[in-house]
């Protein structure tokens, strides 16, 4: 199993890496997925969140998560085959977590350097949590 912390890490990288890793066959736990980093603007990346989670009703959909834990994931499976096999396979082998839950509290997490925020050329960007927020998310 492997633990990695989204704190400062950029979403879109780190989960590129995450479903490698779980199309391998690896079982992959995230912790701090509040903490983890949109690049680009607060304004317009809020927006553009906003369009994509009103776009659907409540009766039949598409459904959008505004939850940072499940705003990971359903980016996550957005880079899977998740309707075929191997890809449903893939997806329960990942485990999202806001904060770090009590069963993984003592474990050696790992931070992925080839997705970390360091690594921006600007400094627009903003965490999960708070686009969750913005969102009307209660986490």
């Amino acid at each position: 199993m492997v633990l990695i912390n989204a704190q400062g890490l950029i979403v879109g990288r780190l989960s590129s890496i995450v479903a490698k890793m779980l199309l391998e066959g690896e079982e992959v736990t995230i912790i701090n997925a509040e903490k983890a980093i949109l690049s680009g603007s607060k304004a317009s990346t809020f927006a553009e969140y906003k369009q994509t989670v009103d776009r659907g009703t409540t009766e039949k959909g598409p459904y959008y998560p505004k939850r940072p834990d499940a705003i990971i994931k359903r980016t996550i499976r957005g880079m899977l085959p998740y309707k075929a096999q191997r890809g449903k396979d893939a997806m329960a082998r990942l485990t999202v977590y806001i904060g770090v839950p009590s069963d993984v509290q003592g474990d050696k997490a790992v931070t992925l350097e080839k997705a970390s925020a360091d690594r921006l050329s600007s400094f627009k960007y903003m965490e999960l949590g708070e686009l969750s927020k913005q969102l009307g998310s209660k986490f």
